[in-house]
């Protein structure tokens, strides 16, 4: 598997974060990177936990490493998860959440693929 055949498999846009960061050693190397971050945890258990403040700054880390790293997909997923949970309340999060999930599993599934093939 090519790290380009990495993106499309998790939705993303290869060509979107090579013209930012130039190197496909350098994606590789953040991509790669991607699954160790705490982020996606944190967000479930802020949700858990009824923090609503801490799984807003989950959801929008998350946004904010996808839309570095072009992926597409669980970026949208997690700007639209970010916006519920702007308010500072856990209410009407469980439309948004299923989404996350299945886009970061999706990811996160695509990478080890990736990392499997090197």
């Amino acid at each position: 598997m090519t790290i380009r055949e990495c993106y499309e498999a998790l939705g993303g846009d290869y060509d979107d974060v090579i013209g930012r960061l130039r190197s496909e050693r350098l994606v590789e190397k953040f991509v790669l990177k991607f699954p160790a971050d705490g982020s996606f945890d944190l967000l479930l258990r802020s949700i858990a936990d009824g923090n609503a403040q801490e799984a807003f700054r989950a959801a929008h880390t998350i946004k904010g490493a996808c839309q570095n790293l072009g992926f597409t997909a669980l970026g949208n997923a997690a700007a639209a998860l970010t916006e519920v949970l702007r308010g500072g309340a856990l209410v009407g999060y469980e439309a948004y959440l299923p989404a996350v999930q299945e886009s970061y599993a999706r990811t996160v599934a695509a990478i080890k693929e990736y990392e499997a093939s090197l």
